[in-house]
Formats: structure tokens, C-alpha cells, sequence
């Protein structure tokens, strides 16, 4: 079952990163356009802002998952540093990871709240008329993600947890 998940976690890392590059790009291009139309063409576009915080909202919402895809986001590992013990480390890595799974979980819930909110009582963008939900989206995607990978830490935890009781390392089993 294991390259099952690896493979699904590499074709999951490149759609992630295929999304955010695209998404950069239309941030970058059309901020570009919009300078461009405004200040040296004297052109007065509507709608090309609202598009720009569209691409905005799904790429910060990818970087947060890209993030915890690769457990890059925001951590203060002082205590992690200080401990020698495979087993402490491994009991400590555990307890945070179902820290974030529990405050994950809290932002599943709102973030569905929300999404059906938007739903329910639906809104537009002034200029271009697009559903507010398509950007809420982003954040319920973004949400479930980290759920996702915040399950997998735990899990990885636990067999790290094992592996210290057991007298064996992790990079031990990895190899």
C-alpha cells in the first residue's frame, strides 16, 4: 500500500505545484496589465483586480497546502532541538501533529460553514459578477488538505513512536 501512497502524493505535489505556478503567473501578468492599461495607456479596466485577488486567494491557499505537504510551514522546533531521546522526539513530533489535526479539523468545519453560507446566500464580485464561493473554495480545499497531511503526520508519529520502542530509527526503516 505504501507506493500506492507515494505515487499519490508525488502526482498530488505536482498538480499542487502546476496550480501555484499558474496561479503566480496570472497574479504576476495580469497586476502587469492592469499597471500597464492604467498608467501608461490611460485605459480604465474594470473586473482585472477582482480577477487578480481570484488568482491571489487560490495561491496562497496552494502555498499553505504545498506547505504542509512538505512540513515546511510554520513551526518553533526549540524544544524539538533540545530533545536527545528518539522516543521523546518521536512522542513529541506525534503531539503536535494531532495538535494541527485538531485545529485542522476546527478550520474544516469553518471553512464549510462558510462555503455553505456562500452557497445558501449567494454573492458576487461587483465588476465580473463571479460567485464569491469560487474563492471560498479555495480555503475549503486548502482546509481538507491540511487536514489530510496533518493525519498523515500523525500517523508517521506513531510509527516513529514504535520504531523508538522497538530500538529502531525511522531513517532505519525508510532504508
Amino acid at each position: 500500500m505504501q507506493p500506492f501512497f507515494k505515487t499519490l502524493d508525488e502526482k498530488v505535489g505536482w498538480l499542487l505545484d502546476a496550480v501555484a505556478f499558474v496561479t503566480s503567473l496570472l497574479v504576476m501578468g495580469l497586476m502587469l496589465f492592469l499597471i500597464l492599461a492604467r498608467y501608461v495607456f490611460g485605459w480604465s479596466l474594470v473586473g482585472i483586480l477582482e480577477l487578480v485577488m481570484l488568482a491571489g486567494m487560490w495561491l496562497y491557499m496552494t502555498g499553505a497546502l504545498i506547505a504542509s505537504r512538505r512540513r515546511e510551514h510554520l513551526v518553533v522546533d526549540f524544544l524539538e532541538l533540545q530533545l536527545r531521546d528518539a522516543r521523546l522526539q518521536a512522542l513529541h513530533k506525534t503531539l503536535v501533529a494531532v495538535i494541527v489535526a485538531i485545529i485542522s479539523a476546527c478550520f474544516v468545519w469553518w471553512a464549510l460553514r462558510m462555503l455553505a453560507w456562500g452557497v445558501q446566500r449567494p454573492q458576487h464580485t461587483p465588476e465580473l459578477s463571479i460567485p464569491l464561493w469560487v474563492s471560498q473554495a479555495a480555503i475549503m480545499l486548502a482546509s481538507i488538505g491540511c487536514f489530510v497531511y496533518a493525519l498523515r503526520d500523525v500517523w508517521q508519529g506513531g510509527v516513529a513512536i514504535r520504531a523508538a520502542r522497538s530500538g529502531h530509527s525511522l531513517a532505519e526503516e525508510r532504508s
